[in-house]
């Protein structure tokens, strides 16, 4: 009981006592909710949807949408129904003309050798999928058959068509080349040309090449309008830079994308502390190109959470030459180290460059001791990470 009269601090205790069940439990804070996950997949749950007979006027679109158990029982199904409702349209135009019972029929049937619903059922299925055994046929004898064999080869092929394409489109669906498409687990925010930058590595497994591939981003952060109105999946573009300027990407090999922390950025005032408790951000990066052996758009998306970007590292290079190749290490494609970075915001070291100043010094003065850099507006403070300068 001595832990619970504060002498022994409570995270050493490791066991609690049956006799305190209503003694109040520290929990980690909860994770913010992700608006994409890391693998792209869209955290949104659709409920109350009144007009669902819009689904119903993109037939083709809902299908290849369906889960794959869903559209094999629907294929399964569109089959056996057509073939039995033709089926029994064959044995009543039998039961009509009399050929049902041989003995009181005319002589020439409107279809041969069907004597009973099961006949008419094999009938059906010969007609549909033009299989043709020969043992049963269409006669000149009645017109309507004739006419119900028109229409039922008709059905048969739009179903074919429709059920065909849609288990191809699922085949072939973009995601599915997406899944080589990978992001480094977490970003990074570093100096680069005298700028802060929020920093990411994104590749591609495949030899094929993603052509005119392009990268976007978004802030998605909860905000509150001047008016009091509460936005909470409020959605911001950012512009991002690659190596040779602009956004399509030349994407052979894995590439460093960054976007220029400057005074249009919504990351201008970002500070390192924010990025533990400023649980309503999230950066959503978006690469979309076409395929080139299919020619069909692709998309690759992820996210990245405060906790999940860096401040003061960079991305160490996996890329190098060897005998007379380029050859990429991806072991270390998310492996980062840490850099002096002014722990500040982008808006601070605009304001003040004498940080920047400070921090080109101790770069190239190597390896110091543990300093801290004071600044002057009014007089607020900032310093020079001491780990980043070790």
């Amino acid at each position: 009981m001595l832990s619970r009269k504060g002498i022994i601090p409570e995270e050493y205790v490791l066991t609690r006592l049956a006799e305190d069940p209503a003694e109040p439990r520290y929990r980690a804070r909860e994770r913010r909710a992700r608006f994409v996950s890391k693998n792209g997949n869209c955290n949104v749950a659709h409920k109350n949807i009144r007009e669902q007979g819009r689904f119903l006027q993109d037939v083709f679109t809902t299908l290849v949408d369906l889960k794959w158990p869903h559209t094999l029982l629907i294929f399964t199904m569109s089959f056996l129904c057509s073939w039995l409702l033709f089926a029994m349209v064959w044995w009543l135009i039998a039961f009509a003309h009399g050929d049902l019972a041989p003995g009181e029929g005319t002589a020439v049937p409107c279809v041969t050798s069907i004597h009973s619903f099961s006949s008419a059922f094999l009938f059906s299925i010969e007609v549909q999928v033009t299989i043709g055994f020969g043992g049963r046929m269409v006669t000149e004898e009645c017109p309507l058959a004739i006419l119900i064999l028109i229409v039922q080869n008709i059905v048969g092929l739009m179903i074919n068509a429709i059920m065909l394409g849609c288990i191809f489109m699922k085949t072939a669906q973009a995601h599915r080349r997406a899944e080589t498409l990978i992001f480094s687990k977490h970003a990074v925010i570093a100096v680069r040309h005298g700028r802060l930058c929020f920093m990411l590595r994104v590749g591609d497994l495949r030899k094929s090449m993603i052509i005119s591939a392009t990268i976007h981003m978004q802030v998605v952060r909860k905000t509150t309008s001047p008016e009091g109105e509460v936005v909470p999946l409020h959605q911001v573009d950012i512009p991002m830079e690659n190596g040779v300027g602009g956004n399509s990407i030349f994407l052979v090999a894995p590439l460093i994308i960054y976007h220029v922390i400057d005074a249009n950025s919504p990351l201008y005032d970002l500070a390192p502390s924010d990025l533990h408790h400023h649980q309503d951000l999230e950066i959503i990066v978006i690469l979309e190109g076409v395929v080139e052996t299919t020619g069909i758009t692709t998309q690759a998306r992820t996210s990245y959470l405060a906790d999940e970007i860096l401040w003061g590292q960079r991305f160490v290079p996996i890329v190098a030459e060897e005998d007379g190749r380029y050859s990429v290490d991806y072991s270390k494609f998310g492996n980062t180290i840490k850099v002096p970075t002014p722990l500040c915001t982008a808006r601070q070291l605009d304001e003040d460059r004498s940080l920047l100043d400070a921090l080109t010094l101790a770069s190239a003065r190597g390896p110091l001791r543990k300093r801290s850099v004071a600044v002057a507006k009014a007089k607020p403070k900032f310093s020079i990470s001491p780990d980043s300068l070790s």
